[in-house]
């Protein structure tokens, strides 16, 4: 039969006065794609939902890739869907309004596939949130036959357990390719009258997909003797789950169609992305372990996107996107000839962070001009012995040779972002951070001429460790909320000069990051306790509720702190053991030693193969355009 689509626009359109911001749920922005149902009634369909508002959401470039990927596909379409804010939720509750999606307002229970992406895991409640105002059973075991199938990909994917449950489908990886096999599958499995069953066993031959249904958990004696906590079932569903990866990057257009929305985003600009991965190899960060191997766009292909980009939308900045930008072995070129190219049109080009070094500071004045905002450097840890165990290659002096060009050249602004509770830290390692900054401050006064000196302005920023899963740092546990205020206190009392200011996370949450980073498919039971006792938006400080998880731990008999300060020996089984976001656990295990050590690794980019084992088991490799920047 013909598809048929509900439009809930008329009854949104009445409800859109009681919204704080209305823009949020309206259709039609300009670079919006909508389907022809009359043309085109039995295609498949997908919708894709970032589990936040529309001011984050749609800046997010996984969403805009996928919904992108999903409609250069003969026979299927893609549209996007956002959370509402909390009081609009309400509202669509107290009305009976399910979810719907942006482009065509139709409910998000009449696709065929809902697309979540798992962008951290604060985002926890918030999927539940979703498939609750959807009309959509928050467990796959309740889904009927007329169900969509609801899949999940991101960053929390490297440990699916804690959200498995709620998930048909966990794509595991990049998802270029494998998102429309996904959608295509799901719907030809239903044309051709296939069950719910059948359908999940065909997406588990697909690579990179996991079904947590396919998967039974194992005893303690099972899961010793298999050396994994779940096993398969079925024969098409794999032990060991690897993840996805777009060959086809390098070459792929970096001019990526989006939309150009009517309401003002967290991140209004144009978004490109020159390069992908990242293997200096800091041994806390997921990102640079599962987005590996470093696969650069070219200059050309590059500086063609972003002038066909600006030219579409109208956009006066474009940024240049990726774990890190001035690394990319081109970027001088790029640079030079994108500002060549929009010289004297008010457009401007954007590098996220700079590297601590000249060239670093080099490349951020050729896009600041005559402008000097403020600079942005990540040094992660105060002290030498610090940033070795964490495998920073930097030291004080890249630092404070960065500081003073920057400073010499007219800057008087800078955020400096580091980390607190980082495994073996100690009370002299955060008063480093101090030092390092009291310092820092003072070399550059002496560059600066006496009557500007009274505009320096440094930033300190605070981030709480949370230990990954698929990183070195997985095993490591991570520090009390208590223990991180006091942490905080030895740092702003350390500091010297008002000039410096100290802004810390606020560690309430991290107990949550914590549990679902590195917990196991009961956590689940956790998480869907919380959102039921108000838990949502825990990533907005004026949501979170702290009462709400720890009311659903102790109903659950589980001690939530320990559950996130626990610390695992190298050879335990880990819950995430059936996931490989490539990088092998050999050499996890090798680096958290060498990191025990104070033992640095280098950049395979530069200095060649360090043994992380992903390359020779793809068959691809590091794809940059000539020898790199050092």
């Amino acid at each position: 039969m013909p598809r048929t689509m509900t439009d809930l626009w008329p009854r949104l359109r009445g409800l859109l006065s009681r919204a704080e911001r209305p823009v949020r749920y309206i259709n039609h922005e300009f670079g919006s794609v909508h389907h022809d149902f009359d043309a085109h009634p039995n295609d498949a369909s997908l919708v894709m939902v970032y589990p936040d508002t529309y001011e984050l959401g749609q800046a997010n470039q996984a969403i805009r890739i996928l919904v992108n990927a999903v409609n250069a596909r003969e026979g299927m379409w893609a549209e996007r869907s956002y959370l509402p804010a909390a009081e609009f939720g309400d509202v669509m509750r107290e009305e009976g309004l399910p979810l719907f999606s942006l482009e065509s307002c139709a409910p998000l229970r009449e696709f065929d596939c809902i697309g979540i992406t798992l962008p951290h895991e604060l985002a926890a409640t918030n999927v539940l949130e979703t498939l609750d105002l959807s009309g959509v059973p928050l467990r796959a075991a309740d889904r009927g036959e007329n169900d969509p199938f609801v899949l999940a990909g991101g960053p929390c994917t490297c440990n699916p357990e804690p959200f498995a449950p709620f998930f048909d489908c966990m794509c595991v990886g990049e998802g270029e390719e494998a998102v429309p096999e996904t959608v295509a599958c799901v719907h030809e499995g239903r044309m051709a009258g296939k069950s719910r069953q059948e359908i999940l066993r065909d997406l588990a031959r697909i690579e990179g997909n996991y079904i947590p249904s396919l998967y039974r958990e194992l005893s303690g004696e099972e899961a010793a003797q298999a050396g994994f906590r779940v096993a398969p079932m079925v024969e098409e569903a794999p032990q060991i789950v690897k993840r996805r990866i777009y060959e086809g990057f390098s070459t792929s257009s970096c001019w990526e169609p989006c939309v150009v929305p009517f309401g003002d985003l967290v991140h209004d600009r144009l978004s490109a992305e020159v390069l992908r991965g990242c293997t200096r190899g800091c041994r806390f960060c997921q990102a640079g372990m599962m987005y590996r191997p470093v696969r650069e766009r070219s200059a050309d292909n590059i500086v063609e996107g972003v002038l066909q980009g600006l030219e579409h939308t109208g956009y006066d900045e474009v940024s240049l996107t990726s774990l890190s930008t001035t690394d990319h072995s081109q970027i001088r070129e790029i640079l030079t000839r994108l500002t060549e190219q929009v010289s004297g049109t008010g457009v401007r080009v954007s590098i996220p962070s700079q590297r601590l070094d000249s060239f670093g500071v080099d490349m951020a004045k050729m896009v600041a001009g005559e402008k000097r905002g403020g600079l942005t450097f990540a040094p992660e840890a105060g002290t030498q012995r610090l940033r070795d165990v964490i495998n920073k290659n930097v030291t004080e002096d890249d630092l404070f040779g960065a500081l003073t060009a920057a400073f010499s050249e007219g800057w008087r602004r800078c955020k400096l972002y580091f980390m607190l509770g980082l495994p073996t830290e100690t009370d002299e390692d955060v008063k480093g951070i101090a030092d390092l900054v009291n310092r820092a401050y003072e070399r550059v006064k002496e560059v600066v001429p006496p009557e500007e000196r009274g505009r320096i302005q440094f930033g300190i920023s605070c981030a709480l460790f949370v230990p990954k899963a698929q990183t070195p740092f997985q095993w490591c546990e991570q520090m009390s909320p208590a223990e991180a205020r006091r942490r905080v206190n030895v740092l702003r009392d350390s500091v010297r000069y008002r000039a410096i200011n100290v802004s810390w996370h606020d560690p309430a949450t991290s107990f949550v990051e914590a549990i679902m980073s590195r917990g196991g498919r009961e956590c689940a039971d956790l998480l869907e306790l919380a959102w039921r006792k108000g838990s949502r938006y825990d990533a907005w400080t004026e949501h979170f509720r702290e009462d709400a998880w720890r009311d659903a731990g102790a109903e659950l008999g589980m001690d939530i702190d320990a559950m996130a300060r626990r610390r695992f020996d190298l050879s335990e089984i880990l819950p995430w053991q059936h996931i490989s976001a490539g990088v092998h656990l050999k050499y996890l295990q090798v680096e958290y030693k060498r990191a025990l050590k104070e033992v640095t690794t280098p950049d395979c980019s530069y200095e060649g193969c360090t043994g992380c084992g992903l390359c020779p088991d793809y068959g691809i490799q590091v794809e940059t355009q000539e020898v790199r920047h050092g």
